[in-house]
């Protein structure tokens, strides 16, 4: 998936299965107005603040519109606090992050290529 907005001193969102799938079917026009076949998820308001490099689910002006699409925070903005479900964390890679092609959309997107997902395990003893 390309990254379709990349504000800089903002975020990078990307997400769009639809219609930025750089693979197949790519279409900088319409990127960022698409979703998966899936039904759109109702809000989850995190307590997790929108620090630098935390993940949040992108969605509409309806906050019950989340689908696909997610952001990468650059900075710390915590005036999406209590607005947009925070749900991840960039752990190590900040430095590619912070590079990602700017623009709405960017004239040649960047994408992610690899990505691992871990969960945080609590040690109970």
């Amino acid at each position: 998936m390309a990254f379709h907005r990349v504000i800089d001193g903002f975020m990078a969102q990307t997400g769009d299965v639809e219609h930025a799938n750089m693979e197949k079917d790519y279409n900088p026009r319409r990127a960022g107005t698409g979703g998966s076949d899936l039904p759109d998820l109702p809000a989850e308001l995190s307590r997790l603040p929108h620090d630098r490099g935390t993940l949040g689910a992108a969605r509409s002006q309806n906050p019950n519109s989340a689908n696909s699409q997610f952001f990468i925070n650059f900075g710390d903005n915590h005036f999406l606090n209590g607005q947009y479900t925070v749900y991840g964390r960039v752990i190590s890679g900040m430095e590619h992050v912070d590079k990602i092609v700017r623009g709405e959309p960017p004239a040649s997107p960047d994408r992610m290529i690899s990505v691992k997902v871990a969960k945080d395990v609590e040690d109970n003893a």
